[in-house]
C-alpha cells in the first residue's frame, strides 16, 4: 500500500515498525499486543480484517468478544452515521429519545426475568463499578465475594474483584472482598470442583454473610480460561445468596447478547440474577456499558449520579440497530448452532493432537488449553500458535491463569465454511509444532 497524503487533518501513512516504535515512546509500558510481528489493521468488513499490505484475516477474537454482528456492520453503522450527523452528544440531564427507547427496548424481551431498570455508562468496567455500588446501597452492606481467577475490570471496586494476579495492578485494593474457588480445578472432576467451590461459599456465607452486599460472577469465565460451570452450578448459588440476603450480580460483559447461544449466558443456568451488567457487544464497536436491575433494587439508587457520555444518542441508537440485526439475524440460535460445530471441531482436534489438554465453551464462546512440560513451555506453545494461524491469515485470542487458551469468540456472523477452513488449519499448524517438538 501506498503511503497515505497528509490531507484533510489526516495523518501521514506510516508502516507497522513505525507504530511500534511510537507506541514504545507514547504508551504506558502496560500496554502489550499478542505477536512478534504484529501486522497493522487498517479495515475491517464482517468477519474480515485487513492490514496494511492488504492481508485478509478471519477474525476469531472479535476485538475480544466485541464485534459480534461484523466489523462495519454496513446495517448498523449507517443508523451510527445517521445520528452522528443528526445529534451527536448531550447528557443523561437532557431529554432524547434514543436511550429510553433503549431502556424499554431491553425491559421488553431482552433482559431476563422482572430486570427493568438501566443505568447507562461507558465501558463493562464502569457498569461493574454501577452495580457494584447498587447493591451497596440496596443491602446497606459494604463487602462482596468474588470467584478466583475472574476478571470484572480495572476501576477500583472492579479491580478488588477481580481474582486475576496480571490484573490486580493496584497495591493497594479493597480488603473486602473474600475470594471463594471457581467451578473448576485441572486436578479435579468438574462436579467435584464445583462441589467444593459451593462448599466454600456456604463457609463464607455462614461466617459472614451479613456483611457481604453481593457476590460477583462471570457465568463464563472469559479471561481465566473460558471456565464453564456444571449445570446446576449457579442454582445452587443463587439459592445459599438468597438465605442470607446477598445479591447475585452476573457480569455478562463478554457473554452478553446471544455469544453463548442464548441472550444471556445465565439463561444456561436457569438463574435471572439481581442485577446485570453488559458493555462489548451491545455497541459492536461503539462505547457503551450498563447495568440493569429490578424496580425495587433499582429504587436504593436515589441519591444523584449521571454519566457523562453513558446513553448518548450515538451509542443508544447503535445498540438499538445491534439488536435489531441479533433478532432478524437469527444470531443467538446462529450461535448455538454454527458456534457449536467449533466447539465439537476443537474437541475433535483434542482427540488427534495431544497439546490440547481440554476444551471448554458454549456457543461461539470456546477455549482449548495448550499444556507442554510447564507453565512457560505452554505459554510459548500457545504463542506460536498464534503466531503461525496469524501467519496463515486466522486472528485468535489468548486468556487463562497460564495465558496458555487458545480463545475463539468470532463475530456470531461467521459462516461454517469460515469455521471449517480454520479448524483445518490449526489442523495443520498444530502437526506443524508437534513436527518441529517446540
Amino acid at each position: 500500500m501506498s503511503n497515505l497524503n497528509q490531507e484533510h487533518g489526516k495523518e501521514a501513512y506510516i508502516g507497522p515498525e513505525a507504530v511500534l516504535e511510537k507506541r514504545k515512546h507514547y504508551f504506558f509500558p502496560c500496554t502489550h499486543h499478542f505477536y512478534k510481528k504484529p501486522p497493522q489493521i487498517v479495515r475491517g468488513e464482517m468477519q474480515y480484517l485487513y492490514d496494511d499490505e492488504g492481508n485478509k484475516y478471519v477474525d476469531f477474537f472479535a476485538g475480544v468478544s466485541v464485534v459480534a454482528c461484523g466489523h462495519c456492520n454496513e446495517q448498523i453503522t449507517a443508523k451510527t452515521i445517521e445520528q452522528l450527523q443528526t445529534l451527536q452528544h448531550t447528557t443523561t440531564i437532557y431529554l432524547t429519545q434514543p436511550m429510553v427507547d433503549l431502556a424499554e427496548r431491553l425491559a421488553n424481551g431482552i433482559l431476563p426475568g422482572k430486570l427493568k431498570r438501566t443505568f447507562f455508562c461507558n465501558s463493562g468496567s464502569e457498569a461493574n463499578e454501577g452495580a457494584m455500588l447498587l447493591a451497596r446501597l440496596y443491602t446497606k452492606r459494604r463487602d462482596f465475594i468474588a470467584l478466583e481467577h475472574g476478571l470484572h475490570g480495572r476501576t477500583y471496586l472492579t479491580m478488588g474483584v477481580t481474582g486475576i494476579p496480571m490484573w490486580r495492578s493496584d497495591d493497594y485494593l479493597d480488603t473486602g472482598v473474600t475470594f471463594i474457588p471457581r467451578p473448576y480445578d485441572p486436578e479435579l472432576d468438574d462436579e467435584v470442583a464445583a462441589r467444593h467451590s459451593l462448599e466454600a461459599l456456604r463457609e463464607v456465607l455462614a461466617a459472614k454473610g451479613d456483611t457481604i452486599a453481593a457476590m460477583i460472577v462471570e457465568p463464563i469465565q472469559g479471561n481465566g480460561g473460558m471456565i464453564t460451570p456444571p449445570d446446576w452450578y449457579f442454582r445452587e448459588v443463587k439459592m445459599l445468596l438468597e438465605r442470607y440476603g446477598v445479591l447475585l450480580i452476573a457480569d455478562e460483559i463478554q457473554t452478553g447478547f446471544g455469544r453463548t447461544g442464548k441472550m444471556f449466558a445465565m439463561d444456561h443456568y436457569g438463574v435471572v440474577p439481581d442485577i446485570i451488567s453488559m458493555a462489548k457487544a451491545l455497541g459492536n464497536g461503539v462505547p457503551i456499558g450498563a447495568f440493569a436491575t429490578t424496580d425495587e433494587i433499582a429504587a436504593s439508587f436515589n441519591r444523584p449520579s449521571a454519566s457523562t457520555f453513558g446513553g448518548n444518542p450515538v451509542s443508544a441508537v447503535t445498540a438499538l440497530a445491534v439488536l435489531d440485526y441479533i433478532e432478524n439475524e437469527g444470531l443467538v440460535e446462529r450461535a448455538e448452532m454454527v458456534g457449536g460445530r467449533l466447539l465439537n471441531g476443537l474437541r475433535v482436534l483434542q482427540e488427534k493432537h495431544s497439546l490440547i489438554a481440554d476444551v471448554r465453551g458454549k456457543g461461539f464462546m470456546c477455549g482449548a488449553e495448550l499444556r507442554g512440560t510447564d507453565a512457560q513451555e505452554s505459554a510459548a506453545l500457545t504463542d506460536a500458535v498464534l503466531e503461525k494461524m496469524k501467519d496463515r491469515g486466522y486472528i485468535i485470542g489468548k486468556n487463562g491463569t497460564g495465558r496458555n487458551v487458545l480463545a475463539f469468540q468470532p463475530p456470531i456472523i461467521m459462516p461454517s465454511e469460515d469455521v471449517n477452513a480454520m479448524l483445518n488449519t490449526l489442523d495443520d499448524v498444530l502437526t506443524a509444532i508437534e513436527a518441529e517438538g517446540c
